[in-house]
């Protein structure tokens, strides 16, 4: 397991495929200011 990143911690750069197709550079890929990322698993 990977550690947590803390309050002021630098978000890793990763490439994350997109389900309709693509993929997102993060956190380089967002272009905006305030920048908030969720992670979800999709069904159980």
């Amino acid at each position: 397991m990977s550690d947590k990143l803390g309050i002021g911690a630098v978000f890793p750069t990763m490439t994350l495929d997109l389900v309709g197709g693509g993929t997102v550079d993060l956190p380089d890929g967002l272009d905006a200011k305030y920048r908030v990322i969720l992670f979800y698993r999709g069904h159980w």
